[in-house]
């Protein structure tokens, strides 16, 4: 039999921090509205600048296409040649690492946040990404809280990946499974 119910006004946020003060957050709110999810501004490298304004450590080398959704870049780790593609939303509630050479292909989701439907309040949870060197993250993914993508992974258009994706290996559907190897070739 089942009992219970979801009550979302016992739901109590209070624990999480952002990490930042409520000046830097509506500050941000306003830059990431005006300068990354507008479609106005294609120049990557004042995009940057402003990413390490804000906090967030990057690279050399990174490209940020137009329309890109950030919530907190002082939660952020971008390495070196790092791509993100259009209409990419890093919603990082928790730290996000990106590694080294990674591309995050147009649509993907990075969602460091979730909520535990087992509690009647609805409790955040949140959890951190890392993608490590060389990853690949396809079109219309979704990324999940706690998710590490090991050395050259490979997450395949419109595929959810919930737990490890294994290095040089190539994961496909909802939830993500090994398909196949990774194999790069030096040609």
């Amino acid at each position: 039999m089942v009992t219970g119910k979801t009550s979302l006004n016992k739901f109590n946020n209070n624990w999480y921090k952002p990490g930042a003060t409520g000046l830097k957050i509506v500050l941000w709110y306003f830059t990431n509205l005006g300068f990354f999810t507008s479609r106005w501004l294609p120049d990557s490298g004042f995009k940057v600048f402003l990413l390490r304004t804000f906090g967030a450590k990057i690279g050399t080398g990174v490209i940020i296409k137009p329309a890109v959704n950030i919530k907190y870049p002082w939660k952020l780790i971008i390495g070196n040649n790092v791509w993100i593609g259009e209409q990419v939303w890093l919603d990082n509630l928790e730290n996000v690492e990106i590694g080294n050479d990674v591309c995050i292909s147009q649509g993907a989701m990075l969602l460091c946040g979730n909520h535990n439907y087992k509690k009647i309040s609805f409790d955040l949870i949140v959890g951190k990404i890392i993608l490590e060197e060389g990853v690949w993250i396809g079109a219309q993914t979704v990324v999940c809280p706690g998710v590490v993508c090991k050395s050259h992974s490979l997450l395949t258009v419109g595929s959810v990946a919930t737990q490890t994706l294994e290095a040089y290996t190539i994961y496909q559907g909802n939830p993500a499974k090994a398909i196949r190897k990774r194999v790069i070739s030096n040609e």
